[in-house]
């Protein structure tokens, strides 16, 4: 059976579900500016509002982009797209399809052509990100209220803890970089891109706390990115 995850049919399950998300934002943009006027908001404050939201919406989409790019190699365009585009990060989807292909021993360095591996990745990313759709409702409010009190008797304290939360997510991830050491230098492609990534973050961390440039807070992630990207396609260059 042939099969091709960039399809004409995987275009339009596409095209259907990015059309939907985009009217639904439409349809509740309209609601929040008429709702502003009604209750006697200034009009140009709002329409500024609006305008300085889209222009931010800009880098993270370089993010979701960038995502989109690396997904597709091996599974086509129209699947990453409908899941960068409506609830998935490369955080996440990336280590969700490579953990499913190796366990089928399946490579990831060209498109998959099996349906049944294509099948189990997808139910792979949508199960495991069912529960932060579930979950994310249920607890926030408990969640929130609890730190909260965390920070109102000690800020410092709830600092610490919020670094803690970020820390010990970046560290679920770090197995997969370090995964493969015992494979030699071309296992240590990960961990190089790793610095590079953290060096570009650092410089840029620098520019914004003692060059003032605040504007760079929100191209950070965007330009670690990139930067990563082209140091791991150079250093691939040189060691495979």
């Amino acid at each position: 059976m042939d099969f091709n995850p960039s399809s004409s049919f995987m275009y339009l399950v596409a095209a259907f579900v990015i059309v939907f998300i985009i009217a639904m934002a439409s349809f509740f943009l309209v609601r929040a500016y008429r709702r502003g006027l009604k209750i006697g908001m200034d009009k140009k404050m709002l329409k500024n509002s609006v305008l300085s939201t889209a222009i931010f919406t800009i880098t993270p989409a370089l993010s979701i982009l960038i995502g989109v790019i690396t997904l597709s190699k091996f599974l086509g365009i129209p699947l990453p797209w409908i899941r960068m585009s409506v609830i998935g990060a490369l955080t996440y989807e990336l280590p969700a399809a490579t953990s499913t292909a190796n366990a089928l021993g399946i490579s990831l360095s060209e498109t998959i052509s099996d349906p049944k591996v294509f099948t189990a990745v997808v139910w792979v990313m949508t199960l495991g990100i069912l529960p932060s759709i579930i979950l994310a409702p249920v607890l926030m409010k408990r969640i929130q209220s609890g730190l909260v009190k965390i920070k109102s008797k000690d800020s410092k304290w709830g600092e610490i803890f919020m670094d803690a939360m970020f820390l010990g997510m970046i560290s679920a991830f770090l197995g997969m970089v370090f995964s493969g050491v015992n494979a030699g230098l071309k296992g240590m492609i990960p961990i190089f891109v790793l610095i590079s990534s953290a060096l570009i973050m650092g410089v840029i961390g620098l520019l914004i706390k003692k060059c003032h440039m605040k504007w760079l807070e929100t191209y950070a992630l965007a330009i670690s990115m990139v930067g990563a990207m082209a140091f791991a396609c150079f250093v691939t260059s040189i060691i495979v």
